[in-house]
């Protein structure tokens, strides 16, 4: 096995744990693995594939930031949700590994609703559980396309 082939396996599973971790990169580093297949020598890699699954790589990435927001406004949350979601994915993340990167876009935009929106507990978790919807499905997304990408680095380098 190529060193090659080395760091972009390193890079696609690196790129899983980032779709769960916010400080992460997760769906970039991925294609930065397929990135560095491409430029081996003797890759199985084509252009076309690798400007493909960037593009997918881009929208996704986009979609990562909007999706949230969204989800959080389609079920009457306002821009304080929003943020307070973020904040408490970042909160979650950092004083209550693993269960408060689940629990904290739930409870920053819960607190957010409350205090900055002044909205009543049934309205704010209506938004918190929006925040929480737009968390979850972007990042499963983000996972469905990281592990394709590894699947791919993998079928390239093992075969």
């Amino acid at each position: 096995m190529a060193w090659t082939d080395i760091i972009a396996i390193i890079l696609g599973l690196t790129g899983l744990v980032g779709c769960i971790l916010p400080v992460i990169p997760g769906p970039p580093l991925s294609w930065a693995g397929l990135l560095v297949l491409f430029l081996a020598p003797g890759t199985e890699v084509s252009t076309t594939s690798l400007f493909i699954w960037l593009a997918v790589v881009v929208l996704v990435t986009v979609l990562d930031y909007v999706v949230p927001s969204w989800m959080t406004r389609a079920t009457g949350g306002s821009k304080a949700a929003g943020r307070g979601a973020f904040i408490g994915t970042l909160v979650g993340l950092f004083f209550f590994a693993p269960w408060g990167i689940i629990v904290g876009p739930f409870a920053g935009a819960l607190v957010a609703e409350l205090i900055f929106a002044r909205k009543d507990l049934q309205g704010s978790m209506a938004s918190a559980f929006g925040a929480f919807m737009g968390f979850i499905s972007s990042t499963l997304v983000k996972l469905i396309i990281s592990g394709i990408i590894l699947y791919k680095i993998l079928k390239c380098v093992i075969g």
